[in-house]
């Protein structure tokens, strides 16, 4: 099984929801997208073996890996899906005591680093929104003190989630599950760019909104079209004041929500069958 299938625990999610073993899924055979992408699924320089399943959240990358010649795909929606099934409760507060939003900056990974204009965007935050900021960052920024300390000073409250995991390493198998009960508590999620984060918490009830200065990352491959080709394709998750009705369509659509799967069609997908229960 490719490690990235268990990037943010969404691997022992999806093996919770079969009633298999959640601290030690089985194997997938093949590559599950581990978030929101705008073509097929994955980066330019992702690499399959031939004949490997491409288990993704909607039927938007399947059409878009077709059109390249690529098949074996499958629509399984997202792992995020399952998770809300499972944790229906979870977090969950009375809706007028959700306040303030949950910012997510738009992170780097362990190849690269971001750079921008953070004391610009801070402003505009504070201009922005209505009420309490969290800031989430990815832990290549938290672990950044000249990051960190930026939006501390600012009075944000700032945490991180985590690490997706590397290698089969580091997994923070709880990831989501934590995620989860942040957006509970908040009534906005934001973002400088259109991110997984922001399907997330749109989906649960934040109101939605992508503003600010996209910031750079060292090595972006813009093959996909980069920013650009996102506000052109997703205009309805692009701005400060959206159209929620509109929004969470496309939420729903890109989350691949009417994919769903019963427990006993994942086991048959992935061959989990086999596999004795918990």
């Amino acid at each position: 099984m490719h490690h990235h299938n268990h990037y943010y625990g969404q691997a022992h999610i999806l093996a919770r929801y079969c009633g298999l073993n959640d601290r030690f899924p089985p194997p997938i055979p093949g590559y599950l997208q581990h978030g929101w992408n705008i073509f097929d699924g994955w980066n330019p320089q992702h690499e399959f073996y031939d004949g490997a399943w491409r288990f993704v959240w909607s039927d938007a990358p399947r059409r878009r890996g077709y059109m390249l010649g690529r098949r074996e795909y499958r629509v399984v929606g997202a792992p995020w899906n399952y998770l809300l099934q499972m944790e229906p409760d979870l977090g969950v507060v009375a809706d007028e005591k959700r306040e303030g939003t949950l910012w997510f900056l738009f992170h780097g990974w362990e190849g690269g680093k971001i750079t921008g204009q953070h004391a610009r965007l801070i402003d505009e935050i504070k201009e922005t929104e209505p009420g309490p900021v969290t800031m989430s960052l990815y832990y290549t920024e938290y672990e950044r003190p000249e990051i960190r300390r930026v939006y501390e000073k600012a009075g944000f409250r700032v945490i991180s989630f985590g690490k997706r995991g590397w290698l089969y390493e580091d997994t923070h198998r709880m990831f989501l599950y934590h995620q989860l009960q942040e957006f509970r508590r908040h009534a906005r999620v934001a973002s400088n760019r259109l991110s997984t984060a922001v399907f997330y918490g749109a989906s649960v009830g934040c109101v939605p909104a992508v503003y600010g200065d996209p910031m750079e990352l060292a090595g972006e491959d813009q093959a996909f079209g980069g920013t650009a080709r996102i506000a052109r394709l997703w205009p309805e998750l692009i701005g400060k004041d959206l159209d929620l009705t509109a929004a969470r369509e496309v939420v729903d659509a890109e989350l691949g929500v009417s994919a769903l799967h019963s427990p006993e069609e994942l086991r048959m997908l992935f061959d989990w069958e086999r596999h004795d229960e918990r």
